[in-house]
């Protein structure tokens, strides 16, 4: 055997590694969604209504704690009671940046009525504090960093798209889930429903 049969064979065998570890997290990746809820994963314009919400990833959830761009900790239970709309966005993603005002507004409108907005970053930390330096959000902010991706999954946001949202109702329960940009119309019946 040559060199070079030795070199094609080793690419070979490691991209067919590569392959069948991006099936076996694929088939094995915790989502969430059940029933028509695959449509919208196919569909980032379709709101997914999850019917009955996954338990464990909501649990799991509400037991994390983030890091926020000023240093101090940010626990997920604190927020527990409340429903909450959790926005996975980051800073090099066009329609995360252009819906943040829209949440804001929703925060705003919405905090005496126990909403809350909880952004999540998928992101450097340090484009997050210039972001947030220039255009300052009155909603809390956790860095997520690149596991905020894998935690969004576990969520049920099987692409990893961004952006991403999940709404947890007063139960703690996850009742609402978006992918893509969110609109005013379903900010308004989010905050009817929920």
């Amino acid at each position: 055997m040559t060199r070079r049969s030795m070199l094609y064979g080793g690419v070979a065998a490691v991209a067919g590694l590569a392959g069948a570890g991006v099936a076996w997290w694929t088939a094995g990746s915790p989502s969430g969604l059940q029933g028509n809820d695959k449509l919208a994963a196919t569909d980032p314009l379709k709101t997914a209504a999850p019917g009955a919400a996954d338990r464990e990833a909501a649990e799991s959830f509400w037991r994390l704690n983030f890091e926020t761009p000023d240093g101090q900790t940010l626990a997920m239970s604190r927020f527990r009671g409340q429903k909450v709309l959790l926005n996975f966005w980051a800073t090099w993603c066009p329609p995360c940046i252009e819906e943040l005002p829209l949440l804001d507004s929703f925060h705003q409108q919405n905090k005496d009525k126990n909403w809350l907005v909880l952004g999540l970053a998928v992101d450097q930390p340090s484009a997050v504090r210039a972001r947030l330096a220039a255009r300052p959000l009155h909603f809390p902010v956790g860095m997520a960093g690149l596991g905020g991706t894998i935690l969004s999954k576990s969520l049920g946001n099987e692409a990893g798209s961004l952006p991403f949202s999940v709404v947890f109702g007063a139960s703690g329960n996850i009742v609402q889930r978006k992918v893509g940009k969110v609109s005013q119309e379903e900010l308004a019946l989010w905050a009817k429903s929920a």
